[in-house]
């Protein structure tokens, strides 16, 4: 079964970068979309920014022009490059694939990012 292993969090201070990281056990072409979650302390699980098979993407109004989502289909790698963080960003985060046929999710162990004010 197909693994998903998250890299990249840890404290940043407002306005700062992080760059997150999801690298599979197989190849990524198995999945039609891939996505980066979040889930606040208290707060339900959100979708952040999703990637589609042939590259388009889509973002939450709350992080348009400062998150970008990419993949790497030779390292088997997909990605969150994070700008002008904010405290409000401060979650853990999660990365998914979705297989369409058989409805099947796959997700990560999830990576801590916090912003500090």
């Amino acid at each position: 079964q197909v693994q998903l292993v998250e890299s990249g969090g840890g404290l940043v201070q407002a306005g700062g970068s992080l760059r997150l990281s999801c690298t599979a056990t197989e190849s990524l072409f198995g999945f039609n979309t891939m996505g980066w979650y979040r889930q606040a302390p208290g707060k339900q699980r959100e979708l952040v920014a999703t990637i589609f098979r042939f590259g388009s993407s889509k973002y939450a109004d709350s992080v348009k022009g400062r998150f970008t989502i990419s993949r790497d289909y030779a390292k088997n790698t997909m990605s969150l490059q994070m700008n002008t963080l904010k405290p409000e960003d401060t979650a853990v985060y999660y990365c998914n694939g979705h297989i369409t046929d058989g409805g099947s999710d796959y997700w990560g162990q999830g990576t801590q990012v916090t912003v500090s004010s």
